[in-house]
């Protein structure tokens, strides 16, 4: 019975991977990709807006906004199957079809990118803004993802690699903006097609990863080493 009781134990004992001191890096690199959409949910936002620059040099403006709701619609029936939440999955549904109505409103196939292309240059100002304002915006966000509670801004490791972080954040806005507005101005349904994936999936990934990279930094020195400090009697 002792040595059942024994094994039992050492079965249920916690591993290196489920210390808590080794759970937060996944926790916060999950939290940062939930924010993104994860990556499935950045490829799912391509496919409408490939749809769409294929079906609309063959077909009309309404045919081509119909072809890209539809795939958007069969990509979020898919998503609530593999048991996603139902807002994620609508959520893209949502974006093509105001995307749709915008470029019907004006009856500009380009159009169908322009709220992606000011989407863009908002995200790029609010993250200049807050690196002006010394409150860069990947330092807000961890500090309230932890609880608000930590005093990271006073840490000036800590607030630098945020500033980096954030300034990562920022030129991906900011390349997005320039290369679709240049793509726009130039009346180019496939460039901005293109663009849209090109910069969307590799340029997130990559301020992703400084991203994470500033997460976990972050909780190494203001929350670990603190778990870590002896405590007076």
């Amino acid at each position: 019975m002792t040595t059942d009781r024994t094994a039992d134990t050492a079965e249920n004992a916690p591993t290196a991977e489920q210390t808590p001191g080794t759970e937060q890096p996944v926790s916060t690199k999950q939290a940062v990709l939930d924010q993104l959409g994860g990556t499935s949910g950045m490829v799912y936002t391509t496919l409408p807006v490939v749809v769409f620059a294929a079906v609309v040099p063959f077909a009309s403006l309404a045919a081509s906004i119909g072809a890209a709701i539809a795939i958007a619609a069969v990509l979020a029936v898919f998503r609530m199957w593999r048991g996603e939440k139902l807002t994620a999955a609508l959520g893209g549904v949502f974006g093509v079809a105001v995307a749709g109505g915008v470029s019907a409103m004006t009856g500009s196939a380009n159009d169908f990118f322009l709220i992606g292309i000011w989407a863009s240059f908002a995200g790029a100002v609010l993250t200049l803004v807050s690196l002006v304002l010394r409150r860069p915006l990947t330092g807000v966000i961890w500090n309230a993802v932890h609880g608000g509670t930590h005093p990271w801004r006073q840490d000036r490791p800590t607030l630098r690699i945020h500033d980096l972080a954030t300034l990562a954040v920022m030129a991906l806005f900011a390349g997005r903006f320039i290369v679709r507005q240049w793509l726009y101005l130039a009346d180019s349904t496939t460039g901005l097609a293109i663009a849209d994936t090109v910069t969307g999936i590799p340029l997130t990934a990559l301020a992703a990863v400084v991203v994470i990279w500033a997460f976990r930094r972050s909780t190494k020195r203001l929350i670990k080493n603190t778990d870590k400090a002896p405590r007076s009697a």
